[in-house]
């Protein structure tokens, strides 16, 4: 991740889980993230199953030129990049796997813009319908913001953040800390010297 606000927001949800899959929404405080707030979002699922804006911050509006507030999260995207934010969306709601993305952000005359996405997933049970917390930011915030809107969103590059399971099977040679697999090797840490 780049983007400060993605490191904010990544840094909170890690320390609101305490040892769980992903935090409720109801342990996110907005006020612990404030400084990354114009950049983040959440997603909320309707009762069709497709996941909407429920909040979006300043900045992310200001990126589309409008508020997004109920908007279906799926019609920001290139059709090229649809099915592929579908599985996302189902990895990180249903299995709690979070992920980093670049995208690019395309103008309605052809202006592309670097944009890094966070998605991260939030615990839901019973009637809650809260499901994701994210950020979309763009890497050189352009001139145009505000003025120009982005029209369509393309994935470029993809990164799943997983917390719980690792790509690499975990063995009893390994330890987690904070999202993160560290194995052992490498250098050894130098011993002391005895004198006497």
């Amino acid at each position: 991740m780049k983007h400060p606000s993605s490191r904010i927001v990544l840094d909170y949800w890690n320390e609101r889980r305490r040892g769980r899959p992903a935090p409720e929404r109801t342990d996110i405080d907005p006020g612990a993230i404030r400084h990354a707030l114009p950049d983040t979002f959440m997603l909320a699922a309707d009762f069709v199953g497709d996941l909407r804006f429920r909040l979006a911050g300043t900045r992310v509006c200001a990126l589309f030129g409008r508020e997004v507030k109920g908007e279906s999260f799926r019609s920001f995207w290139a059709e090229e990049s649809r099915q592929q934010i579908d599985s996302l969306l189902g990895t990180v709601t249903d299995e709690n796997i979070g992920a980093v993305a670049g995208l690019a952000g395309t103008s309605a005359d052809g202006i592309e813009i670097n944009i890094e996405m966070l998605l991260l997933p939030l615990a839901h049970s019973g009637q809650t319908r809260i499901r994701a917390l994210g950020v979309l930011a763009p890497m050189a915030p352009p001139f145009w913001l505000g003025e120009k809107a982005v029209i369509e969103l393309t994935v470029r590059t993809l990164r799943h953040i997983d917390g719980e399971r690792d790509d690499v099977p975990a063995s009893a040679a390994t330890r987690r800390r904070r999202g993160f697999t560290v194995y052992p090797g490498g250098r050894a840490a130098p011993e002391t010297e005895r004198t006497g």
